[in-house]
């Protein structure tokens, strides 16, 4: 039963935390538009050449897969050939590894950026 209440809690807390963002957004766009400002100001903050949303998802996305993946293969090869704690080696190599993947995806996301 607690845990169907800490469930309720935390999926509460996320929606009501949505709800507020989009609400009081909502609410200062349409203030700002009766006041005669211009809509082009919501968009002002994007670049006009960076790369789609999509695709920067996607980079980084499958390179932290892969630097997931390349974790728990250098762990198995940890754990085989040498005497490490196989409790430490494994997230130990795999957290560092996807942070690697995901260092190399914001540098590549920055060059697509730039393009």
């Amino acid at each position: 039963m607690e845990e169907i209440a800490v469930l309720i809690v935390i999926f509460g807390t996320l929606f009501g935390i949505v709800y507020l963002f989009f609400s009081t957004r909502n609410k200062e766009r349409m203030a700002l538009i009766e006041k005669g400002a211009d809509a082009s100001i919501f968009v002002k903050g994007q670049a006009k050449n960076a790369a789609p949303f999509w695709k920067v998802i996607i980079l980084n996305l499958s390179l932290l897969l892969m630097g997931i993946g390349l974790g728990v293969f250098i762990a198995s090869i940890l754990d085989a050939y040498s005497s490490l704690d196989d409790d430490a080696i494994y997230p130990a190599t795999i957290f560092f590894m996807a942070g690697v993947g995901l260092f190399i995806g914001f540098n590549l996301t920055k060059k697509l950026d730039q393009e």
